[in-house]
């Protein structure tokens, strides 16, 4: 892999952070979320939820499908692993992601984001806490494989 696809793929993964920080950020004062919070949102906080879900959906989507197969790719630890559960496991014990069953976590809370409960206000706040109260560990994850694989990337 080159450099220049590295940086990109870095990059990439940086902007959605970047931008689900952000979102974050500019709900502080609508969380935690409850039924009457989420039901009172205006368009434009709807609108924000909306950059918060999609940038953390992208984000873990992007390390998972892009980043972390780059660093084994930089490590030369590829081998015979077919099997993303082997994939991670090889990366947790290389050091370069903390924790396989934190990134699955992880994984499950996007893949909750792909379901819609229109009916489940209950429902929509507590994954929406989730995601807020794991929005910043999703960061640090992005940095810390970010430093393992700048060991790499130079040789």
């Amino acid at each position: 892999m080159s450099a220049s696809v590295a940086s990109l793929v870095v990059a990439q993964c940086e902007t959605h952070a970047r931008r689900m920080l952000w979102a974050k950020h500019a709900l502080q004062t609508e969380l935690p979320l409850n039924v009457g919070r989420l039901r009172g949102l205006d368009d434009a906080h709807v609108a924000i939820v909306d950059q918060f879900v999609g940038r953390f959906a992208k984000l873990q989507d992007a390390m998972g499908a892009k980043l972390l197969p780059m660093i084994l790719e930089l490590t030369k630890e590829q081998g015979d692993l077919d099997a993303y559960l082997d994939k991670l496991n090889c990366l947790e014990k290389i050091g370069a992601l903390p924790s396989v069953d934190e990134w699955l976590e992880l994984r499950e809370m996007r893949n909750a984001f792909a379901h819609d409960y229109p009916e489940d206000s209950e429902l929509q706040a507590a994954i929406l806490n989730r995601a807020f109260s794991a929005a910043d560990r999703l960061v640090e994850i992005l940095q810390h494989a970010k430093r393992f694989a700048a060991r790499y990337a130079h040789e």
